[in-house]
């Protein structure tokens, strides 16, 4: 039998740090959006390249795109509308740039499902989950849940950037081109950036998505057909 949330403690933001914790079952790690490539090619070598590379993702990438479709999703389970919840998430699946793109979100955002559902189980996952070809995308899946719960908006956003730019520096410490101090530091140096991506998405519609890092998404085609690699993506 699924285990829900106690009434008392809906709203408070503790339920984040456990769906976008490393220990969440979603396979956060197997994944680099390109980055791996990137590293090959000679993009990213060093802390302040990665650090650039990570700021334009937030500023013109995925990152951007992620937060105003997770803004949308949150919106439309606050109001109980599920055709609107289903075509948000359509367009998700279809904005992914590349195969791996697309496996990236909707093998994270299935696994999400079945995990949140399992031990936080509320009615817009439930919708999430009778999707005909079951493919949800990550940011839509996490930001239902998040409104199922009756979590911040704001520190929902928040908390998600800073999840995925975690993860990717931590798939470039796995890589090799910066340390544990590096990491730290350039986590530290986006946080500015991250709290002004939740702002601007908060009120944001999907008319507003559009990106430009056209870089990222050649890493992720050409991640596809290279030789040798440790991340799905």
């Amino acid at each position: 039998m699924a285990m829900t949330i106690p009434v008392a403690d809906r709203g408070s933001p503790l339920p984040l740090f456990v769906w976008l914790s490393p220990g969440f079952p979603v396979g956060a790690f197997a994944y680099s959006h390109g980055l791996e490539w990137a590293i090959e090619a000679g993009d990213v070598v060093d802390a302040p390249s990665l650090e650039g590379w990570l700021v334009d993702l937030i500023e013109f990438g995925t990152p951007r795109s992620d937060a105003l479709l997770f803004s949308a999703a949150f919106r439309c389970a606050t109001a109980a509308d599920w055709p609107a919840l289903t075509e948000a998430n359509a367009l998700a699946v279809a904005l992914a740039a590349s195969a791996e793109r697309r496996l990236e979100t909707t093998a994270q955002g299935a696994a999400f499902i079945a995990a949140a559902r399992a031990a936080w189980d509320c009615e817009p996952l439930r919708r999430l989950d009778q999707t005909a070809d079951r493919r949800v995308a990550y940011p839509i899946a996490v930001g239902a849940a998040a409104s199922g719960h009756k979590l911040p908006l704001d520190v929902s956003l928040e908390a998600f950037a800073l999840s995925q730019a975690a993860n990717l520096v931590s798939a470039a410490l796995r890589l090799g081109p910066i340390g544990q101090s590096d990491g730290q530091k350039i986590l530290a140096a986006l946080l500015p950036r991250i709290r002004g991506l939740a702002h601007a998405s908060r009120d944001a519609s999907l008319a507003d998505l559009g990106g430009a890092a056209f870089r990222s998404d050649i890493a992720a085609m050409r991640h596809e057909t290279q030789y040798s690699r440790l991340f799905r993506s």
